[in-house]
This record gives C-alpha cells, sequence and structure tokens, in this order.
C-alpha cells in the first residue's frame, strides 16, 4: 500500500490505495512512517515526492474501523499518526507533496506536512473532520504556522471544500499546474532543482529557516550570524567565492 523508489536521489513515495482514495489505515501510516525513516537513513537520498495513485492525493485516515479504545491503545495509535510529521519535519532534506485530487482531512495535514506542495487545478483540499463534528486538530498545529490567522481558521472551522486556486493565491501551493502527466512532470523538475544544490547548504538552508520562524527577529538575527561564522570558519564561503570566480572567467572565456 505504500511504494517506495529512489529515482536519482529522489524518494518518490506513493500512496497505493486507490479504491479507499488512498485513505490512511493502520497499515498505511505504519508504512508511510517506515518509507520516511528509510528515506531519512539513506544518505543517497536528497528530496522526498510524496505523491497519491489513481487521481486522489489522500481522503485522510479512515474511518469507521474498530479501534480498542483503552488509553494505552489509543495513545499509541495517534502517536504513530503524529510521528509522521515528526518524521516529515526532520527529515533533514526538502519534502514535496504532489497533490491531484483529495486532499482532505488528513490528506489535507499530510500535504501542509511536507515543505512545498505541487497541485493541479482540479485538486480540492479541505479540513473536513468538522463535517464530521471533531477538529482537525492536527491540522490546527500546521495550518496555525503556515498561513493567515483569519483565512487559516475559516478554513479548519468550516470543514469546506477548498480549491487548489485558492490555496495558491494564499501562498500554500508553490506550483499549480493543468493535470495529472504535466503534476508528475513538474514534480520531477522540481525536486531535480532541489537535488542540483549542494546538500549541505541545502540542509542548513532548511534548518535556519524552520528555526528562524520560530524565532523573534532579534533571536533569529543573532542565528544568522553564527551561521555565517560557522560557514566563514569551515572555509566553505572562502570555497564558494573561488567558485564563482572560476565560473566568471569560463563565462569570459566563452
Amino acid at each position: 500500500m505504500i511504494q517506495y523508489e529512489n529515482n536519482g536521489g529522489v524518494a518518490r513515495i506513493t500512496l497505493a490505495r486507490p479504491e479507499r482514495k488512498n485513505a490512511l489505515s493502520a497499515d498505511m501510516i505504519s508504512g508511510l512512517s517506515a518509507a520516511l525513516r528509510r528515506a531519512a537513513d539513506d544518505a543517497g537520498v536528497r528530496c522526498v515526492l510524496l505523491c497519491g495513485e489513481g487521481g486522489n492525493f489522500c481522503a485522510g485516515r479512515e474511518l469507521g474501523t474498530p479501534l480498542d479504545t483503552s488509553l494505552p491503545s489509543v495513545l499509541a495509535y495517534d502517536e504513530a499518526y503524529a510521528g509522521i510529521f515528526s518524521l516529515l519535519q526532520g527529515l533533514g532534506k526538502p519534502s514535496v507533496a504532489a497533490v491531484d485530487g483529495y486532499a482532505v482531512a488528513g490528506g489535507f495535514t499530510l500535504a501542509m506536512g511536507c515543505d512545498f506542495v505541487l497541485a493541479t487545478e482540479s485538486a480540492r483540499f479541505g479540513a473536513m473532520e468538522l463535517k464530521n463534528g471533531f477538529p482537525a486538530a492536527m491540522n490546527t498545529a500546521l495550518l496555525a504556522h503556515l498561513g493567515p490567522p483569519r483565512l487559516m481558521l475559516e478554513w479548519l472551522l468550516t470543514g469546506e471544500l477548498i480549491p487548489a486556486t485558492r490555496l495558491y493565491e494564499a501562498g500554500l501551493i508553490n506550483r499549480l499546474v493543468s493535470d495529472g502527466a504535466e503534476l508528475d512532470a513538474v514534480g520531477r523538475e522540481f525536486c531535480a532543482r532541489l537535488i542540483g544544490i549542494d546538500a549541505d547548504a541545502v540542509r542548513l538552508g532548511r534548518e535556519a529557516f524552520k528555526q528562524a520562524r520560530e524565532m523573534p527577529l532579534d533571536a533569529a538575527l543573532v542565528y544568522g550570524k553564527n551561521l555565517n561564522a560557522l560557514l566563514l570558519a569551515s572555509g566553505r564561503i572562502a570555497e564558494a567565492a573561488k567558485t564563482f570566480e572560476r565560473r566568471q572567467q569560463e563565462r569570459k572565456r566563452s
């Protein structure tokens, strides 16, 4: 139900349960966690591309499956689910969600948990937990950090389907494409750009951005100053200056 493929440094993780719109069963959650750990531990993986099979991204966690409601079992079930988002945050490499069709409830959360989102114009998102009488608890944590508070609160409390174009306008989607074929092509191109950059630079830049979002500006500036000092002391900036000069000379000769 979870397919994994390392294609030239891009770990493509596919939710493959199309008959259920890729809804996340307990087995799917376990398989997705294992795939993310595999990508995190593989030094040859530079980027993770998360997508769904059969024209949909993910319909969220599967409802209606009988669960053991004892406190230890419930905590273990939710810790496994929440662990997916901790893995995405702590990957040490960028993650990209490629969304076609529905990304609703936990599927919406899963897309928003990635660093980047690509989507077809026909894709639909929504915190549809509200339609079933309970709040989108995990997505609340993500959207509260991602977008304008009044708009995010509206989406979290109404449970309405949101067109991909609306998320694009709100800055929550990086690329909007016409159909699934273009989504696949743009996904490959987008990931190729990310893995074409020095891996350490991407990791440090990603970490710095995430830390800066949580800090007051003065603390973020101190963090940036110290990161610059580290880069200078390591010789990385001097090395970059030499590379830049060499490229300039090559351009002049050509």
